[in-house]
């Protein structure tokens, strides 16, 4: 587990909360360069409650926007799970969701002199 790839993840918007919950889990399995991620689509969907087909649609959304990207195969009893690695500089080039610092002026004393 990763509090690196965890923390970048929850600082950036992933356009809905699907997808931020799948990225989570799945930073959640990372290193910290972002690989080594090895977990079936089953067992993300176990996890996260949602639904089989909206992981899978999510992940190949994921790897055609270089967030994700596969990086070779684990043999497991149902064949082969996927690897994957989180890319760090397409996750930093998403949009913050920390609110942007507003400089609101001048504070004015609210006792006259």
């Amino acid at each position: 587990m990763s509090w690196r790839i965890a923390n970048e993840c929850a600082e950036r918007r992933f356009g809905s909360a699907v997808r931020k919950q799948i990225i989570m889990f799945l930073a959640d399995k990372a290193s910290d360069d972002g690989s080594g991620i090895w977990c079936s689509t089953g067992t993300i969907q176990r996890h996260t409650e949602l639904s089989e087909s909206t992981v899978k649609r999510t992940i190949i959304d994921f790897i055609r926007e270089g967030i994700l990207i596969e990086t070779g195969r684990r043999h497991c009893k149902n064949g082969y799970t996927v690897i994957y690695r989180i890319v760090l500089e397409r996750v930093a080039a998403l949009e913050p969701t920390a609110e942007p610092d507003i400089e609101t002026g001048v504070t004015v004393d609210p006792k006259p002199s």
